[in-house]
């Protein structure tokens, strides 16, 4: 709870220094009803085990949010899910339209990188760089876009196992496997441990994805 609290903060105060813009208000719908912030959760558990500053990990896990966030309002579109409900009321398009809903997504995912690029996260402009650039990599074509298709494509079909595990692992586990990884990716350490905390990423995602679909 407290770090759910937290990252909600941090992400208010992000926006109160913002420009005033008309997708602000439907930005924070997708961001701040409901939702456990386990993505930031265990940023911050396992920054802990690597002893870093927790204030920096808050702020990180705020730019995994917008990320998660901005996925779920495009989920729900007409021409993805079609869902009319997220977390127990009308989902972003329902209640804003869906030009809206999809332009707040996107300000949502680029806004991700701001957070992330902004001078109040007190890390190095290298390590700022690489933090941006695997969560890129989580977010685009190999992580939830390509995850995403890929479930749309297997609707009504009969697929494989393996296949309906690479599409999960893609559509929730990348984001999982950033969050694991960050910590090791500040305290620089080597490709191959990054690599081990990147797969244990994966299969929280993929066990969360399973027990979520179930």
């Amino acid at each position: 709870n407290k770090i759910a609290r937290d990252t909600n903060i941090s992400l208010k105060n992000f926006l109160n220094k913002q420009g005033n813009s008309k997708l602000v208000p439907v930005m924070k719908y997708g961001l701040f009803p409901g939702g456990k912030k386990i993505r930031s959760k265990i940023l911050v558990d396992i920054g802990s085990l690597f002893r870093l500053d927790y204030k920096t990990l808050i702020i990180i896990g705020a730019a995994v949010e917008c990320i998660h966030a901005y996925s779920l309002i495009h989920d729900d579109l007409p021409c993805m899910d079609n869902d009319p409900i997220r977390r127990g009321k009308p989902s972003a398009h329902i209640k804003f339209g869906e030009a809206t809903a999809v332009l707040a997504g996107n300000s949502l995912l680029t806004m991700a990188f701001e957070i992330l690029s902004h001078r109040d996260l007190k890390i190095s402009e290298k390590i700022k760089i690489d933090l941006i650039n695997k969560i890129s990599e989580s977010s685009g074509h190999l992580g939830i876009a390509g995850g995403q298709y890929l479930d749309l494509n297997y609707e009504r079909k009969k697929v494989s196992q393996n296949k309906i595990e690479e599409m999960e692992i893609k559509k929730t586990g990348k984001l999982f496997s950033f969050c694991c990884a960050a910590p090791l990716i500040i305290k620089k350490k080597s490709k191959n441990d990054i690599k081990k905390f990147e797969n244990i990423g994966a299969d929280i995602g993929l066990l969360f994805q399973v027990a979520d679909d179930l």
